[in-house]
């Protein structure tokens, strides 16, 4: 039997008996004459088969969500983009740009989310629980927001492949301390570890720049400015990027290699709003990195692109000119630089209302499901 995909006609494919044929009472008889049971049950399972290809996306993958781009530049590209932190909401925010980035440019792009094994629900609070990490394997570019997360070994397999295949990661906020194996101490992958010796600083300062420093400005109270550092202002990441604001605040920065060029610096505000002017003091002079990119060479000798920075907050994402540094950053990600419009579209896909920061602020009872694209949404 040949299945060709979830739209096709289960009639067409499987035809099935109709009563006046015999239907149910036919396979009674038969069951009586001594038919095998595999025999019988073949055009059920069938069936059963055709009926699963039937349901929709998010019943048959229930722990993530995906968005299928229709059209635009981004068609063919697969993003997959990791929502998993406690404080800063990825699990909204991720799925926004996950969104624009399929609706408004026609990326594929699959979400994936801390989750509750026993319940199913979205817990950022879950920092081993994270299904879906292979669909890194079909990646062709990773968004992620991780804070000290420590997936099982069987799955962690499948971030350490794709750092080192050479594809490009673009890296928000807590990514510079992703992971923390507290459980597992005999993890292969403890090398990751923001406190590794190994790699000193893990995966941040090795791969990214840096790891966990300090809260540079004073966290809930001061909130940043994005300013743009001359020498890149033409860099196509900052195509059309006017205003960079959140109320994130500015983190510490200060291992950054000598190959990392920094497109923007971190100002710290007076305040929590994008009126504010900057605090007079020192923190200010010189400003900390606030948005990189660098080339790592991975453990195969293949080099990645990445692109970081320590904003990405979902209410940093309500910033017009950060959502558009990061859709452009995908596209220089992948190669597409020439695909860079001087507007590039970030507009919000269906309605976006992202609950600030903190920890356990997140919505209790939300199921991945609740993700999904609203076939209406504009």
């Amino acid at each position: 039997m040949v299945i060709q995909n979830r739209n096709a006609s289960c009639a067409a494919l499987i035809p099935c008996p109709a009563p006046e044929a015999g239907g149910y009472a036919e396979f009674s008889n038969r069951s009586k004459r001594g038919v095998p049971y595999s025999k019988l049950m073949k055009p059920f399972h069938a069936i059963l088969v055709c009926l699963i290809l039937q349901m929709p996306a998010a019943l048959l993958a229930g722990d993530w969500v995906q968005y299928n781009g229709k059209s635009g530049p981004g068609k063919g590209k697969h993003i997959v983009l990791l929502a998993g932190d406690d404080e800063y909401r990825s699990e909204e925010g991720l799925p926004q740009l996950g969104k624009i980035l399929a609706v408004r440019h026609g990326f594929k792009c699959t979400v994936l989310f801390s989750v509750n094994p026993t319940t199913g629900e979205i817990d950022p609070n879950d920092h081993v629980n994270l299904p879906g990490l292979e669909a890194l394997d079909t990646a062709d570019l990773c968004v992620m927001l991780w804070r000290f997360r420590e997936p099982t070994d069987d799955k962690m397999k499948h971030f350490a492949n794709y750092l080192n295949s050479g594809k490009p990661i673009i890296a928000l906020r807590t990514s510079t301390h992703a992971f923390s194996f507290d459980k597992n101490k005999q993890s292969a992958y403890l090398k990751y570890d923001w406190r590794s010796k190994e790699w000193v600083g893990g995966f941040g300062q090795h791969v990214l720049g840096d790891t966990w420093i300090s809260h540079h400005g004073n966290h809930g109270k001061e909130s940043t400015r994005g300013v743009i550092n001359p020498a890149f202002k033409d860099h196509p990441i900052l195509k059309g990027v006017t205003d960079i604001w959140g109320p994130s605040d500015v983190y510490g920065i200060i291992h950054l290699p000598a190959d990392a060029k920094v497109l923007a610096y971190g100002q710290i505000l007076a305040g929590m709003k994008p009126t504010d002017g900057p605090v007079q003091d020192k923190r200010n002079d010189p400003m900390m990195p606030l948005i990189w990119i660098r080339d790592y060479k991975g453990e195969k000798g293949k080099t990645s692109k990445i692109l970081a920075t320590t904003m990405g907050a979902a209410t940093d994402l309500e910033s017009e000119g950060l959502r558009r540094l990061l859709v452009n950053g995908a596209y220089w990600a992948l190669g597409m630089d020439k695909k860079i419009k001087e507007g590039t579209n970030v507009d919000y896909v269906g309605q976006y209302k992202p609950t600030p920061f903190g920890f356990n602020t997140f919505q209790k009872g939300v199921k991945p499901s609740a993700h999904e694209l609203d076939p209406n949404a504009k």
